[in-house]
């Protein structure tokens, strides 16, 4: 006789696993809207009728329009990281030209895809909360601060490796790229670029090798699709 299989997982753990769930589905809808629309065109009332929920079970969850924001904020920041950065560190091991290299082209990779619904999240919340004092604009510079950082973390140790020239100007490399990376999502949408991502990749390239210590093509990872 067989013996029964119980759950043994505590309620608690398993109500808050649900809780989480939940909150993922809610914050990733509220990212689309904000990619589309801007943090501003988040509401709790909004967001309750896209999903079909209740607003009182929506303001549980973040107390207030601004905690949503915030909530958004950080939701897509650990996305970002999680799909963009750690995933190029995983096929990228050592910090460095190939990876700064392949992080760009990720990026590119993918606001390109995401074009269709509105290109790049924390360019667009950047460009409507830059002049706005308060706890949403500073969840918006910790994410492009925490983006910032992955790239002149690679410059630097490219420098190091010796794959830079010595005395590149580090933070003002790390400016010029992710300025032309953001230039790729804006030309996309605002301009209707169909090129805007191939001469950001060409841009890119011409601006490393201005400052690369050889002349040994600049080669991506492969990445295994999602």
């Amino acid at each position: 006789m067989t013996a029964a299989i119980h759950d043994t997982a505590d309620p608690g753990q398993r109500k808050h696993a649900r809780g989480q769930r939940t909150r993922a589905i809610i914050l990733d809808r509220a990212a689309r809207i904000a990619i589309a629309e801007g943090l501003e065109g988040l509401s709790i009332g909004r967001l309750a009728d896209d999903l079909g929920m209740s607003k009182s079970g929506l303001f549980a969850h973040f107390g207030s329009k601004e905690g949503l924001q915030i909530a958004t904020v950080a939701f897509s920041r650990d996305r970002f990281k999680r799909e963009v950065i750690d995933q190029v560190a995983g096929h990228v091991p050592s910090p460095g030209l190939s990876r700064l290299w392949a992080l760009a082209n990720a990026y590119l990779e993918r606001v390109e895809q995401n074009a269709a619904r509105g290109g790049c999240f924390l360019y667009n919340v950047s460009a409507e909360f830059d002049a706005r004092p308060g706890a949403v604009r500073d969840a918006v510079a910790a994410s492009l601060s925490a983006w910032l950082d992955a790239l002149e973390a690679n410059v630097r140790a490219a420098v190091v490796n010796g794959e830079l020239a010595p005395g590149t100007d580090i933070r003002l490399l790390t400016f010029e790229l992710s300025a032309l990376l953001f230039a790729a999502n804006r030309h996309s949408l605002l301009l209707d670029d169909n090129n805007a991502f191939d001469m950001a990749r060409r841009a890119a390239a011409q601006l490393l090798r201005r400052v690369m210590t050889n002349e040994e093509p600049l080669e991506l990872p492969s990445f295994p699709a999602n």
